[in-house]
């Protein structure tokens, strides 16, 4: 996912790496903050595999920022990403939140609306986090104070996901 983010960064504008990691963990610091040992490694690979070029620009202060571009090979990349997102990618939040993050990069409505339709089915098959055999227990089963928390949040967020899903899908023509 780190690299999905890079690229749908930099597919919006060139950053030098300081403002990169700063995006990043607004979008997903929360969850898992991104440290110099994992980002500037996946920029390398990114770079090599000619995604991203490079540019030296003489710094405010001291020394030189690098500024990074997405070059075009980074941008079919980034769009293929999000045309194809894996199963863990529709179904983990996290995961999803990034590439909803950057689906608009995807000018294309019909797979726009492919993707969307992925996350509904996922949304709309019944789960749970607690189980009474195969049964999914609902929140009024459960005595658990908090675990009866645990659903009723998990419920109120899929029901305004499903509703927004809904909404957008059909928005786009579908």
């Amino acid at each position: 996912m780190l690299e999905l983010t890079i690229l749908g960064f930099l597919y919006d504008t060139p950053l030098h790496g300081y403002e990169l990691r700063k995006r990043i963990a607004a979008l997903t610091g929360h969850v898992k903050p991104v440290a110099e040992s994992t980002l500037y490694p996946a920029i390398k690979r990114l770079e090599k595999a000619g995604m991203l070029a490079r540019t030296t620009e003489p710094g405010s202060v001291a020394a030189p920022r690098h500024v990074l571009t997405l070059t075009e090979a980074g941008r079919r990349e980034l769009r293929r990403r999000l045309a194809g997102p894996d199963a863990r990618d529709i179904s983990d939040e996290n995961r999803w939140f990034t590439v909803l993050a950057f689906l608009r990069h995807l000018d294309d409505a019909a797979a726009q609306r492919a993707v969307l339709r992925r996350r509904l089915a996922f949304l709309e098959e019944p789960a749970s986090f607690f189980y009474d055999g195969d049964r999914p227990l609902r929140a009024e089963e459960l005595d658990d104070p908090f675990r009866r928390g645990i659903l009723t949040i998990a419920r109120a967020t899929s029901r305004a996901e499903l509703s927004w899903l809904r909404e957008t899908i059909a928005a786009l023509g579908g």
